[in-house]
């Protein structure tokens, strides 16, 4: 059974960008491993809060993604 886990900044997508996550990265397995994998493929999308995660070091927040510094 393919398995994608992605994990987002929570609240900084839409339904239909989850939507859209899971219709594509389904497809992206039944051309990998053929149809016969749509049916038990599996999509995750976790949403992380604010602060929950950090790069590099340093805690990410929302307000440093939407900075344009």
């Amino acid at each position: 059974m393919p398995f994608a886990n992605f994990k987002v900044l929570a609240g900084t997508m839409s339904a239909e960008d989850k939507k859209k996550i899971v219709e594509r990265t389904t497809d992206l397995y039944a051309e990998i491993y053929g149809e016969r994998a749509r049916a038990t493929t599996v999509v995750l999308i976790d949403e992380v809060v604010d602060g929950g995660w950090g790069v590099g070091g340093n805690v990410l927040t929302a307000a440093m993604i939407n900075s344009d510094a």
